[in-house]
């Protein structure tokens, strides 16, 4: 079930969230571009939840060192901008522009560039918290666009999503309710994220980094959101 767009206008240019897939894409270009430094500058930059919680230390003497003073805390923010291929950014990205424009609609261009950064802050210590000891870096943006798929889910729960479906040969697209598109990727997450669990040392897909930011975005909409006409127009 991949969704591909909403049938939701938006009342305004979605400024916040063409900036963040420009720099997200930008970022990832200049990954790229270090070629075997582009692993070093994950472990930067990414949040590796040992080092968070001062139960190791990583060694960044051969890694990459931008030569600007950077705290552990820190990657909470910017690991938020560094992907682990193509699409793993290309999936968050498709993911931000079908979702964000309307929720970036929703609260202005300020708030929701806060309320991006607080859910991918939550979506990484919900990591965190589950795999405190894990000496791999998490990155992506994923765990922040999970927290606009819970605000999105909530101001608008029957737009209609054009969703292409895959089951073996058969394949075509619909259009669904956000409801049921988002309840099946949310109810994914926690079926990945609890079959994951007692493994600290796990890499792949951080599943409840996914559970923290979806949970954040449906908490803090409510005090993001400018006015309750966005909602009652579906």
């Amino acid at each position: 079930m991949i969704p591909l767009q909403d049938d939701n206008p938006t009342q305004s240019f979605p400024v916040v969230t063409v900036a963040l897939i420009v720099l997200n894409c930008l970022v990832f270009f200049y990954q790229l571009s270090l070629g075997k430094l582009g692993e070093a500058l994950v472990y930067r930059y990414g949040a590796i939840p040992c080092v968070i919680t001062y139960t190791c230390k990583v060694s960044y003497e051969v890694g990459f060192d931008s030569g600007i003073p950077f705290s552990a805390q820190t990657t909470l923010l910017s690991s938020m901008f560094l992907h682990g291929g193509f699409f793993h950014l290309i999936g968050n990205m498709l993911y931000l522009w079908i979702f964000g424009n309307n929720v970036e609609d929703s609260m202005g261009h300020l708030r929701f560039t806060i309320f991006y950064l607080v859910c991918g802050i939550i979506a990484a210590l919900s990591h965190i918290l589950t795999s405190p000891g894990s000496r791999i870096p998490m990155i992506g943006a994923s765990g922040a666009i999970s927290g606009v798929l819970g605000a999105y889910l909530f101001l608008y729960p029957h737009a209609k999503i054009l969703t292409l479906l895959i089951f073996g040969f058969f394949i075509r697209t619909v259009r669904i309710p956000a409801l049921f598109v988002l309840g099946f990727w949310i109810i994914i997450q926690f079926i990945n994220g609890t079959a994951s669990l007692g493994s600290i040392e796990r890499g792949g897909t951080a599943w409840f980094a996914h559970i923290g930011g979806f949970i954040a975005g449906l908490f803090l909409i409510h005090f993001f959101k400018k006015s309750e006409p966005y909602r009652d127009k579906w």
